[in-house]
């Protein structure tokens, strides 16, 4: 998915779509591991798209606590 299309998602859906994404890879790295793995950039595309979810997440998350006053 592209930065834009998860920018447009609140943080329960990405949650969701993290979720989804973590699944996947881990169906991904079996196959790696099986031999049966026929597109391996799928792999490379699936784990960036993990990083841009928490990216994402994380920025939201920061942006909660500096509006909210929020201090620790």
């Amino acid at each position: 998915m592209k930065m834009e299309e998860l920018r447009e998602l609140s943080g329960a859906d990405l949650r969701e779509n993290l979720k989804r994404f973590q699944s996947e890879l881990f169906k991904l790295r079996t196959q790696a591991v099986q031999g049966r793995m026929t597109k391996t950039s799928e792999m490379a595309g699936t784990k960036r798209t993990i990083a841009r979810i928490k990216t994402l997440l994380r920025e939201k998350e920061l942006q909660e606590r500096s509006s909210g006053g929020d201090v620790k």
